[in-house]
């Protein structure tokens, strides 16, 4: 995992915008596509944007508990 506290509050919040729009896009895409190993690769993609997603948040969510 990356050391999010290195990031400025700017970087933090286009990285935060950045994954969910991934996670928009991964979205989009398994409603396209069909197909088990589509599903599972999707799935597993939106796991892996989740988590970072989680992260950033609660890294924004720290700093704005300072």
């Amino acid at each position: 995992m990356t050391d999010l506290s290195s990031l400025s509050a700017t970087e933090l919040a286009d990285r935060i915008a950045i994954v969910r729009n991934n996670i928009r896009q991964i979205t989009e895409q398994a409603t396209a596509q069909s197909g088990a190993a589509d599903e599972e690769r999707n799935a597993d993609r939106l796991a892996v944007q989740n988590e970072e997603l989680d992260n950033l948040l609660e890294e924004q969510a720290r700093r704005a508990g300072r």
